[in-house]
């Protein structure tokens, strides 16, 4: 799939596809959409598995590296490594988790969408993500790539950035 939208053939489609659906045309100009798949309640604990970890209290990081599953309600994100920064201004020794930050391939699934990029920064205190490089996102059969995807998942919404392209199924009539 990313091969046919990045494709000089499959951009001149979507660009006719684009400009002949009316609905389509402000979405284009405007890529913010409602991700209700990615929704998220920040509050939720989150899980992380990989196969090490180091930790380094004096500046209150820890690195998870190989096969690293970060889980947080029904939300997955994969990666060969992510690092963890803690809340300092909670004490810096509850646990609580400020930021993640995961480096070289991100996967993100929810089910019902998924993501992939280069790499992701999770804020969890405020509960958003952005995904940066080579960004690919599909909802159903609907798919949307550029370079960064901006994710705000208390609200839902969401903005995708650098050179959009889209690909919508159109739904069919019985």
């Amino acid at each position: 799939m990313v091969q046919l939208i990045r494709s000089g053939t499959a951009a001149m489609a979507l660009a006719a596809m684009v400009l002949t659906a009316g609905t389509m045309a402000g979405f284009a100009q405007t890529p913010q959409v409602a991700f209700n798949g990615l929704r998220q309640d920040p509050t939720l604990p989150v899980n992380v598995t990989a196969d090490q970890l180091k930790v380094n209290q004096s500046d209150g990081t820890a690195v998870f590296s190989g096969h690293v599953i970060v889980g947080q309600g029904k939300m997955r994100l994969t990666a060969p490594l992510v690092r963890v920064e803690y809340d300092k201004t909670a004490g810096g020794d509850n646990g609580r988790i400020s930021k993640l930050f995961a480096s070289g391939g991100v996967t993100l699934n929810t089910g019902t969408e998924a993501a992939e990029a280069k790499d992701a920064v999770y804020a969890v205190n405020v509960g958003t993500m952005v995904l940066t490089g080579d960004v690919l996102l599909t909802q159903g059969q609907n798919a949307m790539s550029g370079q960064k995807l901006m994710i705000d998942l208390t609200q839902g919404t969401g903005q995708m950035d650098g050179r959009v392209q889209t690909v919508f199924q159109p739904k069919s009539n019985p």
